[in-house]
C-alpha cells in the first residue's frame, strides 16, 4: 500500500477515535497537496545546488507519523536530480504509526534504524547529528507535562548549550519545543556560506502571538528573530486538515539566508487559495489545487509568489501585491513598559475605617487592640488634607487614652490604609523623597523597539495624564507576530437604511408565519 494511503487509514483512525484518547487527540495527519506545498517551499531556493551530480541531502522529521513528509521531501528531492542521495531520519511516539513508517522506508530503501521510537523532548534519537532539511506537522496544543521533568532540567542545567535554553512555553502546547528542537539541529554555515539547514514546520495560530512579554514563547520568537533564522510565515486556508478546521500556518526559517532575505521576514497570505471538496472528509472541506481534473494549480502559484515575495511586496502595481508583506525583524518586536502614576490621598476616621483597623494583623498584635481603636471614636467624621496631619491627631487620641502609640514602619503602613482614601485631589504620597505609585492606575503600554519610550510618553500618555512616569526597572522586551492585524482589510458597515429594510422584511415575514400558525 502506497505511504499517502497509510497516512490515510492511520488520519480515519485518529479522526474515529481522538475523542477517546487524550495521546492522539492533538495529532492531524498531512493532506498530501499541503506536504507538496510545504516541501516546494522548503527545498525550491536550493532547485540549483541539489541537481549538481553528487547531490546528498538528509532530511528529518522528528514527529514523522507514518513518514508521508519525509517521502514526499526524498520524492521531490530526487525529481530534481534522480541521482540524489537522499537519507531520511524520524522520530515518532505512536508505536504503531512508528511501525508503519518503518515498514514504508524499508520499502523504499532507506535505514529503517533511522526512524527513531519515543518522545523527541525527553528522548532525542539521534542526539548530536544535524540535518539538511527539517520538517514537520507537530500536534497542535498538546500539553508537555509528562516530559516536564526532562525539559526543564535540560533547560536549567544546559541553558543555550541544550536544545531549550531560549525559553520554555506554557505547558499546554508543546509545539515551540518541536521548534527548539530542529534549531538544535541545524547544520552550520561554514565561512564560504555554505552548509547550514532549512527547517519548515505547520503551526497554529497560537505560537504567533501567545505570551506576554518576557515569558517563555516570547523569548522563543526572539531568540528566533534576533538570530535572524525566521525567513516566512505562511498563512493557509483553513479547513485543510481531516479533524481541525482552524487556520495554519508555515513557518520557513533557515541560518542561510539569500542576501535579499537578510534581516527581513516574509508574511505571505495564501488563505483563499483553495478550492471546495467535492465530498467532505471529517473537517476537510478544502484542498489546494495541483492543476489536476481542471482545477488551479494553488501549489504552482503559491511556490511561485514565495519566490518572487520580496520583488512583489516591493511593487505596488503587482497584482499580488497585497498578499505579501516584509518587515524588518525588530518590526515584531516591542517594549513593555509600565506606566506609573502617583498615590494619592485624603485622609478620614468613619465607622468603616475602625472596623478595618480591627481585622488588620498590626492592631491585632497590640496589647489592647479593641481599647486602641476605641481611642479614635471621638475623631469620627474628621478629615484631613495631609498624612502628617491626620497622623498628630491620631496619636494625640491615643496618648489621651492612656495608650501608647506603637509606631514602626508595618504599624504606620497599615494606619494609613486604614484612615487613607484615594482622591485625584489628594496629597501625593512620598516614599524616600519620590512619588509613591499606585497599583490600582498602573498601566501597561507596548512601544515599538527602537523608539524613544519617553519621548512616547509626552505624545500618548501625558496629554491624559501629566503625572505618569515610566518605572524603566519594569521594560521587559517581547516579539510577536500578529499576521492577521498586517493583512486586515476593513469592510464598512451596511447603510442602516438597508439593514432597517431586511428587518422590516423579516418581520412580516415572521408576521405572516405566525398567521398561518393562528389560522
Amino acid at each position: 500500500m502506497p505511504n499517502h494511503n497509510m497516512g490515510y487509514v492511520f488520519e480515519e483512525l485518529i479522526r474515529r477515535f481522538a475523542e477517546q484518547s487524550n495521546e492522539t487527540a492533538g495529532e492531524h495527519f498531512t493532506p498530501r497537496e499541503v506536504i507538496k506545498l510545504m516541501v516546494n517551499l522548503l527545498v525550491a531556493p536550493d532547485a540549483d545546488a541539489l541537481s549538481v551530480p553528487g547531490a546528498a541531502r538528509t532530511v528529518m522529521d522528528p514527529a514523522c507519523g507514518t513518514g508521508g513528509m519525509l517521502s514526499a521531501a526524498e520524492d521531490h528531492i530526487t525529481d530534481l536530480n534522480p541521482d540524489a542521495t537522499v537519507e531520511t531520519y524520524g522520530q515518532e511516539l505512536n508505536p504503531e504509526s512508528w511501525a508503519i513508517c518503518r515498514s514504508d522506508m524499508l520499502i523504499k530503501g532507506q535505514d529503517p534504524e533511522n526512524i527513531a521510537p519515543g518522545n523527541s523532548f525527553s528522548d532525542d534519537g539521534h542526539a548530536r547529528k544535524k540535518f539538511d532539511y527539517l520538517l514537520a506537522n507537530p500536534p497542535f496544543g498538546v500539553e508537555w507535562k509528562k516530559v516536564k521533568d526532562e525539559v526543564e532540567a535540560e533547560h536549567t542545567s544546559m541553558g543555550d548549550a541544550g536544545r531549550f535554553g531560549a525559553g520554555l512555553p506554557r505547558i499546554n502546547d508543546g509545539s515551540l519545543l518541536f521548534l527548539q528542537h530542529m534549531l538544535s539541529k541545524m547544520k552550520p554555515v561554514d565561512v564560504d556560506g555554505g552548509g547550514g539547514s532549512r527547517i519548515a514546520i505547520v503551526f497554529n495560530g497560537s505560537p504567533l502571538f501567545t505570551g506576554a512579554a518576557g515569558s517563555g514563547e516570547s523569548e522563543i520568537r526572539r531568540w528566533i528573530l534576533e538570530n535572524d533564522w525566521l525567513e516566512a510565515i505562511v498563512a493557509l486556508p483553513d479547513q485543510l486538515f481531516y479533524n481541525t478546521g482552524i487556520s495554519t500556518y508555515f513557518w520557513i526559517l533557515t541560518n542561510r539566508k539569500a542576501p535579499d532575505h537578510k534581516g527581513k521576514v516574509v508574511l505571505l497570505d495564501a488563505r483563499d487559495q483553495w478550492v471546495k471538496m467535492r465530498k467532505s472528509l471529517g473537517d476537510k472541506r478544502k484542498e489546494l489545487g495541483d492543476g489536476k481534473a481542471g482545477k488551479p494549480n494553488h501549489i504552482a502559484d503559491i511556490t511561485r509568489l514565495y519566490a518572487e515575495a520580496v520583488d512583489v511586496a516591493g511593487d505596488a502595481e503587482h497584482p499580488l501585491h497585497g498578499k505579501v508583506k516584509v518587515f524588518d525583524n525588530s518590526a515584531f518586536g516591542y517594549q513593555r513598559i509600565t506606566v506609573e502614576r502617583p498615590l494619592k490621598l485624603r485622609f478620614e476616621v468613619t465607622e468603616e475605617t475602625l472596623a478595618g483597623m480591627l481585622t488588620a494583623k498590626p492592631f491585632q498584635k497590640l496589647p489592647q487592640p479593641e481599647e486602641f481603636v476605641e481611642a479614635f471614636r471621638p475623631l469620627l467624621g474628621s478629615e484631613w488634607a495631609t498624612k502628617a496631619e491626620a497622623f498628630v491627631d491620631l496619636k494625640d487620641a491615643v496618648v489621651a487614652a492612656g495608650l501608647l502609640w506603637p509606631g514602626g514602619a508595618p504599624f504606620m503602613r497599615s494606619m494609613r490604609e486604614a484612615v487613607g482614601v484615594r482622591d485625584p485631589e489628594g496629597e501625593v504620597q512620598k516614599v524616600k523623597g519620590a512619588d509613591e505609585p499606585d497599583p490600582e492606575l498602573r498601566d501597561y503600554e507596548n512601544v515599538p523597539l527602537g523608539e524613544d519610550v519617553e519621548e512616547y510618553l509626552k505624545r500618548e500618555v501625558h496629554p491624559h495624564v501629566p503625572d505618569a512616569w515610566i518605572d524603566h526597572a519594569k521594560t521587559k522586551i517581547g516579539y510577536e507576530i500578529p499576521f492577521t492585524r498586517h493583512f486586515y482589510v476593513y469592510e464598512p458597515p451596511r447603510p442602516l437604511a438597508e439593514i432597517d429594510a431586511e428587518l422590516k422584511e423579516l418581520e412580516a415575514e415572521i408576521q405572516g408565519l405566525l398567521g398561518e400558525v393562528t389560522e
